[in-house]
């Protein structure tokens, strides 16, 4: 396997008088990140167990850390998306792509599902009619402006809702004076007595990022200019210039040291990104300690968000409960938006990726063809970019999302499974991303000693969780049957 770097196609090299202006990929994560995560199920972790698992937190967000660094390492160093460095491991053709994406389908609906069941949910309490009903509306008009490409302004909308919700969850934070002496002791690690993994586990994967959003952060910094964009550059290319052997290495030198720039920059985005994230978490876990658990409140069923606006109507009375419930209709609503676009360019890409070599070979198997001749008559081109996002849209993030939310009314339940699939999913991203970068990069920007160690604990650890998980549940069927 070649070592990449890669083809300049912005600037030589970040400016350093001027990085702050590349730090936004990290703020756009932060805002898509801190979502379902933070507004439901920090709040359900804090009123049952308190500050008892900040040092959980704080873990799983240097493990995060981590983890979006090796994700973005690989897209400016190679020019490629990390889903092109995993089609590249030996095996059967393709085998970790497709244990990517086989996965993610059932994430992608059920996450859908349960971020428009939690707006349908804040939409039933001020207006009549369902939930469901709410959700559903919501997942069809996403669908029809993630499909056509005009949700640019509802985004930035969100955006700004999303931004003016973390200064009133911090503010509230403070105002509620919590107990300092506890939240440190809840840095020590400790274990609840009898712990309920249907509440923790999907609090652990969607911290935060689930396990695609991980891959995304990769998609953000590469094509907002870290590093120049996604195309490559290898040493071949050089030797058919007819360049010396000096003009070589000095070259190469150069592309390494601009690689290290870059990589020091986006070291920089990742971390005021998971740092802000932090922050914004920590004070959904204050709020919920300090209002929620002196009641036994665990926001759950179809009316969680009216559970969860005691968190604000408590701070500041009716005008806060309105403030979070239009904060939660219009920041999770675009977080529907991001996340139907995101999953539809990554299921594009990732079909690309699988049928490239057919597709140039002309070797399609007989239920592509059958399906590109049928689609064609429409006008339809299946193996277009933007074409398969579109389809993905509209299925794997429309059509099944309104089956799901219609035929299971809990929110909860439907982001938990969500949860519970991005913490399953999560060893075998972070550990084959780790195993590609050092295996496939020039040996001077691969992950040293630390950042290996750091990758292979965030692995095992994410590892361990499932594995707790999968002998909960048998434990629990097996005695019940």
């Amino acid at each position: 396997m070649r070592n990449l770097l890669f083809r300049r196609t912005s600037p030589e090299a970040p400016e350093s008088g001027a990085r702050l202006k590349w730090y936004g990929p990290g703020l756009l994560w932060m805002l898509s990140a801190v979502g379902t995560g933070s507004i439901l199920f920090t709040p359900r972790v804090a009123a049952v167990y308190e500050y008892q698992l900040f040092w959980l937190l704080v873990l799983v967000v240097f493990f995060m850390w981590v983890m979006i660094r090796e994700m973005a390492r690989f897209s400016i160093a190679s020019g490629n998306t990390m889903l092109e460095g995993m089609y590249t491991l030996g095996g059967p053709k393709g085998w970790a792509v497709w244990f990517i994406f086989l996965p993610q389908l059932l994430a992608a609906s059920v996450g859908i599902a349960g971020l428009s069941g939690v707006v349908g949910s804040a939409l039933q309490s001020v207006l009549p009619g369902s939930g469901s009903l709410y959700a559903s509306l919501l997942i069809i008009a996403s669908t029809v402006f993630v499909a056509s490409g005009k949700y640019l302004i509802i985004e930035r909308f969100s955006r700004v809702m999303a931004i003016m919700l973390m200064a009133m969850v911090i503010i509230s934070a403070v105002v509620v004076s919590p107990d300092l002496s506890q939240m440190l002791q809840g840095l020590k690690p400790s274990w609840p007595d009898k712990p309920d993994l249907y509440i923790i586990l999907p609090w652990v994967g969607t911290i935060l990022a689930g396990s695609m959003g991980i891959i995304w952060f990769g998609y953000w910094t590469a094509t907002r200019g870290f590093g120049g964009g996604l195309e490559t550059l290898d040493r071949d290319d050089e030797q058919e210039n007819g360049s010396t052997e000096t003009e070589l290495d000095q070259s190469r030198q150069a592309r390494l040291n601009r690689a290290r720039d870059w990589l020091r920059v986006m070291t920089g985005a990742a971390t005021l990104g998971v740092v802000g994230g932090l922050i914004v978490i920590s004070a959904f876990l204050i709020l919920g300690t300090e209002l929620l658990a002196p009641d036994g409140t665990v926001p759950k069923g179809t009316d969680v968000a009216v559970d969860l606006t005691s968190l604000f109507s408590d701070v500041w009375g009716q005008a806060g409960e309105y403030m979070l419930l239009a904060a939660i209709i219009i920041a999770l609503g675009g977080s529907v938006l991001a996340n139907q676009d995101g999953w539809g360019r990554s299921f594009a890409d990732i079909t690309l990726i699988l049928t490239r070599e057919q597709r140039q070979e002309g070797e399609l198997n007989v239920i592509l063809r059958a399906i590109q001749a049928l689609v064609g008559k429409t006008g339809f081109l299946l193996f277009k970019r933007l074409h398969l996002k579109r389809l993905y849209v509209a299925t794997v993030t429309g059509l099944i999302p309104v089956v799901i939310v219609m035929l299971f009314k809990d929110p909860v339940k439907v982001m938990s499974l969500s949860g519970i699939i991005a913490a399953l999913h999560t060893p075998f991203i972070a550990l084959t991303a780790l195993y590609v970068n050092r295996t496939r990069l020039p040996e001077q920007i691969r992950p040293n000693g630390f950042e290996t160690s750091a990758m292979c604990l965030a692995g095992l650890f994410y590892l361990g969780f499932a594995g707790l998980y999968v002998w909960d549940w048998f434990s629990q069927h097996g005695g019940a049957g």
